[in-house]
């Protein structure tokens, strides 16, 4: 099937006279998940993860993806004919490296300039550029040959009210605005759907777990022209964007619209965030300002309204988690278990809270050596019969009206070895010291990465991923700025300076292939410390409350500092849930969360 189309894609190169075509895996908003209708690079390869590159050429076909997906990958391109390439591995060329050897003088490159970020196309194509190597960005071949590819989805937008948000859009508003006048632009272009969601207070059902809208935005200092299907916008929402005389469009009118900005308007624009296609329409002799859009940082921290409501959905989170947990603890090896089956149980505790909407993400429940998998998913055909025995990790969240959650918790159904009770524990105790960090304001998240990995560090482990994400309040589980990683990645904007207020997960791991995989995840909050000679100090609050199982920790390897934070831990954890429980529960979580 997968070989059939790429030869399908072939015949169209060809006519076409493109050398090499590019298959991406976002949509027109860059987006890092997206809807049935924009996984064309699902559908070309086989290859399901969220992150990956296909190109075919008219001799090869290969895919690039990330450590969190090599496992996964080589088992799914099986046969396809595809040649996996893994980013960051030695001896792995990157995609221009690959392009600049593969592609033959004065050839075309070609790919959907819908679905390409400017950053990355215009990176292409100045690194080409010498090989004489032609960009060909009109086509989305892909739909060519995708027979029964669905359509858009349709389903109405939902306004996020300021008792959720704590600010309304005219204040955000102006926020941007003064931003844009400050950098002496008068327009500006958002196109990532993030960024619209959280500064209209709208959010919708177009992205699987990611609450957004499919739409584009074009803010002048005196004008907010808001591109997307009519049939989604209410009355309620109509009323609200009326009072800053919003202009609604059709979604696709976006690209003319564009191509009608007059010459003597500035235009900023994030070239990481807006599509090749738009910022080819944009008449040649217009300014353009490329930075950061000003929304990212602004909706990056949480404002005391937002942070108030992000701790009430961690708390019903938690006692959804807890009783998954004590159900987990108490039936394996009586009942049937299955990855899948516990995945379900799981979101039946979770639509049991107030104000649920949906999971936050596709849930990984991976049983034994799944858990090597960073982001595996079950299907029919890999569905592990739980045992009682060996390790389950689920890595899980909830979008709830009052917040975006995430917590991954490695639950020990039985007897484990000595050595995964060993690098659990080490998982568990550089959680614990990036959590319980104190630093100077001005530290960015690389500056911190080391306290997390290094407990594994010291046994010469290490996990092929960031340490945290940032989180978006009911809007994607994955955000930047904010993050944790060891070394700066130019395709990931995760480096800013720590600021009060923003929200991010701390979740290192170890995954071995074909044993097991282990990860402990908790949210933090930036916050303010004290302030004197040396400057402000900062440090974070936990708002992510579950047991830790103590069932698969060595005691005789955690030091006495770490001993005591997880025993305040699991304090808090027992105070704030028990009083969800019943009885049994709370007995079973008064074990759990025992001092050792």
């Amino acid at each position: 099937m997968v070989k059939q189309r790429i030869e399908n894609i072939r015949d169209l190169m060809k006519e076409k006279n493109i050398y090499a075509y590019i298959v991406p895996s976002s949509d027109y908003h860059q987006s890092e998940y997206v809807g049935d209708y924009f996984k064309s690079r699902e559908f070309m390869s086989g290859f399901t993860g969220s992150s990956g590159t296909l190109i075919i050429s008219m001799d090869e076909a290969g895919l690039w993806t990330d450590g969190r997906y090599f496992i996964q990958a080589e088992n799914e391109l099986k046969d396809s004919g595809i040649k996996l390439f893994k980013m960051g591995e030695e001896g792995v060329p990157t995609i221009e490296e690959y392009l600049l050897e593969k592609l033959p003088k004065n050839s075309t490159l070609g790919f959907d300039g819908r679905v390409m970020s400017v950053k990355e196309g215009q990176s292409l194509a100045n690194k080409l550029a010498f090989k004489g190597i032609n960009i060909e960005y009109k086509y989305d071949l892909v739909n060519d040959i995708w027979e029964d590819r669905c359509s858009l989805p349709t389903e109405k937008a939902f306004l996020l009210g300021t008792e959720y948000s704590g600010e309304s859009f005219s204040d955000k508003l102006s926020r941007i605005r003064a931003v844009m006048k400050e950098k002496k632009a008068t327009t500006h272009i958002l196109a990532s759907l993030d960024d619209i969601a959280w500064l209209f207070n709208i959010r919708g059902r177009d992205v699987k777990s990611n609450p957004v809208v499919l739409s584009y935005a074009v803010i002048s200092i005196d004008s907010v022209y808001l591109f997307i299907d009519k049939n989604k916008i209410g009355e309620d929402i109509r009323a609200e964007l009326s009072k800053e005389n919003v202009q609604i469009k059709g979604y696709e009118e976006v690209y003319e619209f564009i191509k009608k900005i007059e010459e003597n308007e500035v235009v900023l624009i994030d070239t990481s965030k807006v599509n090749y296609a738009i910022y080819s329409n944009i008449p040649s002799n217009v300014q353009k300002i490329e930075e950061r859009n000003p929304s990212i940082l602004f909706k990056s921290i949480k404002n005391e309204i937002e942070l108030k409501n992000i701790r009430n959905s961690h708390i019903k989170d938690g006692v959804a988690f807890t009783k998954f947990m004590y159900w987990l603890k108490n039936n394996i090896g009586k009942i049937e278990i299955t990855e899948i089956s516990a995945t379900q149980k799981l979101e039946e505790f979770r639509r049991e809270q107030d104000k649920f909407i949906e999971p936050s993400f596709s849930t990984i429940a991976a049983y034994k050596d799944h858990a090597a998998m960073m982001h595996y998913s079950a299907t029919e055909e890999s569905n592990y019969k739980l045992e009682p025995r060996d390790l389950f990790l689920v890595d899980s969240g909830g979008q709830y009206f009052d917040g975006t959650t995430d917590i991954t918790r490695t639950i020990a159904l039985g007897p484990i070895p000595e050595n995964v009770r060993k690098d659990f524990t080490n998982v568990v105790r550089g959680m614990i010291r990036l959590s319980k960090a104190k630093f100077l304001y001005g530290c960015r998240g690389y500056n911190l990465d080391i306290l997390a990995r290094g407990p594994l560090w010291e046994e010469g482990i290490d996990y092929k991923c960031g340490t945290g994400h940032g989180i978006g309040f009911v809007l994607n589980v994955h955000e930047g700025p904010n993050g944790f990683r060891w070394k700066v990645r130019e395709d990931i904007d995760d480096t800013c300076i720590l600021e009060e207020g923003m929200v991010t997960t701390n979740e290192p791991g170890v995954y071995v292939e074909n044993s097991h995989g282990i990860r402990i995840e908790n949210e933090i909050v930036v916050r303010k410390a004290e302030k004197n000679e040396y400057g402000q100090f900062m440090d974070f609050e936990v708002i992510t409350f579950a047991p830790i199982d103590l069932d698969a920790i060595d005691e005789s390897l955690i030091l006495k500092d770490e001993k005591v934070y997880l025993n305040n831990y699991h304090k808090q954890v027992y105070d704030k849930i028990s009083l969800y429980l019943n009885e049994e529960e709370k007995q079973w979580l008064k074990t759990y969360t025992r001092e050792i």
